[in-house]
């Protein structure tokens, strides 16, 4: 299994989940469908929202094969003290700073 972090394509998650959901031959409907969001939630999203619950966001990048990996300098140093704990992020997300990962997977060709 191989990542391509956002930070290295240099995309946008609103790019990123356009791309993907597009590849994956779905309309914005169909996506919120298969996520069970509300439709308007996938064009808020691709078109810049700055905010959106986390559980909702999850949903999506599910069906879109899309995995978030959080990385900080904090996280490791906690990691190699106490290497069963678990970071749980807010319950919320802001959109304009995502670490996000893809795997190989969510770019198998569909088109």
């Amino acid at each position: 299994m191989w990542f391509i972090t956002a930070k290295t394509v240099m995309t946008s998650l609103p790019q990123l989940i356009k791309s993907h959901r597009k590849k994956a031959a779905l309309a914005q409907a169909q996506l919120a469908k298969l996520a069970g969001v509300g439709k308007t939630v996938v064009w808020d999203i691709e078109n810049g929202k700055e905010s959106v619950q986390w559980d909702t966001l999850q949903k999506i990048l599910r069906v879109l094969n899309i995995s978030v990996e959080w990385r900080s300098p904090l996280l490791d140093r906690i990691a190699s003290v106490e290497p069963t704990s678990a970071f749980s992020p807010d319950a919320s997300f802001s959109l304009s700073k995502p670490q996000v990962s893809e795997n190989s997977a969510a770019n198998s060709p569909t088109e």
